[in-house]
């Protein structure tokens, strides 16, 4: 991020400046068992404690911290590191043993040049033809973890793929090479093992998006001439946007929240209120996504690893995109950049991180008297925050709604390139053609969303909500009558790994039973599920081991500190049982307590031709919606929209 609330004394969230990495990688770099060797993977801010957080009054500066992880790869050791800037000096230094940190970029790039380099690879590559090796593109793809050899306790692993351009600036991804798979360590990027299953020719065919190259003989699909009659749509607010910011603290229409950003996490929003009666109420304290897990249902050799954890083993906040006017935003737009770093330990600056811009969304609420005749209409208004992560072929972007009702919702666009791989006679039957010898493998995509919850204040209840028919009796005579359950979940292991139901309808409601509305009921926000996604793969599969959380839509945890990834902290080559499993081992209750939901939605992704090359976007995401939390309507102050005049040019007035 690239503004500060003042000159001297930051908020206590603001995210970490050039100058603070650098402070705090000076101090580490003092440490008795930092090396030449050693690495940097992470580096974050250490956010102040929550309760000290709820009571700061903006004045005074509360401890700034930063946590670290580091690698030292001639030793084969993990550590974390948590560093008083305050202080200027280390506070805190732990040994992680048997664990394997994020990925980093250097060792993506470093991974490539090791396996082009490897005599075995070049041999492989030759028996298909290829002899330009510079044509190569090299995915370092994380093992996942299959046995033993994977253990994090050993070799810090990848299992680079290799793909082929026809030319600088080709669509490397429309020719995988099938069947050969290198196994690197990536401490010393010795290219451990190079196993070649037999040679699979290579697609024939290129597959552009890129106007400048896309309409060649050779390109599937062709592409003869861009559309001539698209007409332009101009966003104008000739008055300027409705929000205000400062540093990363933002207002609009009634609503307030910070901005903050994570190398990990990507985007998070802060300290969500809205403004009611004269007083902003909170709603939710901290979201972040805490994971993204996609794993592929094809069982080929190429394939049966690919076992991503986005998040986890890469980390979004270093892949944004740099994002742009007039094609990631339209109008008013206000930018964010980030700051993030290198394995040195030296900040980067991404430009234009985030974006934020407000968009007509149609109707607020309508009503006509049909008596009368008389019609009153409300726009509705949202402020979209977003940003946009290269996670290798795919691309996801983050999309935080607020709307002037006091709704919130969530969606991830997923857009990029679909993983291939090559085939010849019949297509496999884990996946679809998208073009002749290329297909794409069937996979799924989760992700998981920690919604640190504060209706109206840290202490809460959730309830699962059904709609329930009642039998015929009495009380039913007519067959047509059915009510709402609400069971509250009492405890974790009650609330972990609940399933969305559609056919009742079910949301869960997150309440404060000690305010009241105006109807003396307790105020609520409820969540709406969108998807009723579950794994294909089935207990005790590699899927169900490592990434539990998938298996429910629902996990309720209290409120700690230390838990914020629905994995665990460090999900690259573990063997499971991380994460939300262990966090509500604890059983810790729930009801009227600070609880943390995490909640867990996806995407169902049978590949069509459709999606190649370049994937048009599909979305998930997830709704979290007033439920008593008013007195009424809260958009019911909205003005009636200018646009309701002569100035609308309306055609084809009759059309029929």
């Amino acid at each position: 991020m690239s503004t500060r609330e003042t000159p001297t004394i930051p908020h206590p969230l603001a995210p970490l400046t050039p100058q603070e990495i650098r402070q705090a990688v000076k101090a580490v770099k003092t440490q008795r068992e930092f090396t030449a060797d050693t690495r940097f993977v992470m580096i974050s801010l250490r956010e102040p404690d929550k309760r000290r957080l709820l009571h700061h009054n903006g004045h005074e500066a509360l401890p700034r911290e930063v946590f670290m992880v580091l690698r030292d790869r001639k030793r084969r050791r993990s550590y974390e590191a948590v560093v008083s800037l305050d202080k200027a000096k280390v506070i805190d230094w732990r040994y992680l043993p048997g664990v394997q940190t994020a990925i980093t970029e250097e060792e993506f790039a470093q991974c490539d040049a090791a396996v082009r380099s490897d005599p075995r690879w070049q041999e492989a590559m030759r028996r298909r033809g290829v002899e330009d090796f510079s044509l190569a593109m090299v995915d370092a793809w994380p093992t996942g973890y299959t046995g033993e050899l994977d253990d994090a306790s050993g070799r810090r692993l990848a299992c680079p793929l290799t793909f082929v351009r026809a030319f600088p600036g080709d669509n490397g991804y429309a020719r995988p090479v099938e069947n050969l798979v290198a196994l690197i360590d990536l401490d010393t990027m010795e290219v451990l093992e190079v196993t070649d299953k037999g040679t699979v020719p290579l697609p024939p065919l290129s597959g552009n998006y890129d106007p400048a190259v896309r309409t060649a003989d050779n390109n599937w699909p062709a592409v003869v001439e861009e559309r001539q009659d698209l007409k332009p749509i101009d966003i104008t607010q000739p008055e300027g946007p409705s929000f205000t910011v400062d540093g990363y603290a933002v207002e609009w229409q009634k609503w307030r929240f910070r901005i903050g950003f994570t190398v990990r996490e990507g985007l998070v929003l802060h300290q969500v209120g809205y403004q009611d009666q004269g007083r902003i109420r909170s709603i939710v304290h901290r979201a972040s996504l805490a994971e993204m897990y996609t794993p592929y249902g094809d069982p080929g050799f190429t394939h049966y690893r690919k076992n991503a954890f986005d998040e986890g083993e890469y980390g979004a906040g270093f892949m944004v995109n740099a994002l742009e006017l007039g094609c990631d935003c339209l109008g008013e737009i206000h930018y964010f950049d980030a700051v993030v770093h290198d394995q040195d330990g030296e900040p980067v600056t991404l430009p234009n991180a985030v974006c934020m811009h407000e968009e007509d969304m149609n109707i607020a609420w309508k009503h006509t008297d049909f008596r009368t005749g008389k019609v009153v209409t409300r726009r509705q208004r949202r402020l979209v925050i977003s940003s946009f992560a290269v996670l290798g072929n795919y691309q996801y972007g983050y999309f935080w709604y607020l709307y002037l009702d006091g709704t919130i919702k969530f969606e991830v666009k997923l857009t990029g390139m679909i993983s291939t791989g090559a085939f010849t006679g019949e297509c496999p039957p884990y996946g679809t053609a998208v073009a002749p010898g290329l297909y794409g493998p069937h996979h799924q995509h989760f992700f998981s969303m920690r919604l640190d919850m504060a209706v109206d204040g840290p202490r809460n209840s959730v309830y699962e909500v059904d709609s329930v028919a009642l039998p015929v009796d009495e009380r039913n005579p007519h067959a047509n009558a059915w009510h709402t359950r609400h069971t509250l979940l009492e405890s974790e292991r009650q609330a972990q790994q609940r399933t969305a139901h559609a056919a009742t309808g079910r949301f869960w409601n997150i309440v404060n039973t000690r305010e009241r509305n105006g109807l003396g009921e307790p105020v609520g926000y409820k969540l709406v599920p969108s998807s009723g996604l579950l794994p294909m793969q089935p207990e005790g599969s590699q899927a169900w081991e490592r990434a539990r959380f998938c298996y429910g839509h629902l996990w309720v945890t209290a409120y700690d500190p230390t838990q914020f990834y629905a994995a665990g902290d460090y999900p690259n080559q573990s063997r499971g049982g991380e994460g939300l499993p262990a966090f509500v081992r604890q059983d810790r209750p729930l009801a009227d307590a600070d609880v943390v939901v995490w909640h867990t939605f996806g995407e169902h992704h049978i590949v069509r031709p459709e999606d190649w090359p370049a994937m048009p976007v599909v979305s998930t995401g997830f709704t979290l919606r007033p439920n008593g939390f008013f007195d009424g309507n809260p958009a019911l102050d909205v003005p009636a929209p200018n646009s309701c005049d002569s100035t609308t040019v309306c055609h084809d007035q009759n059309p029929f």
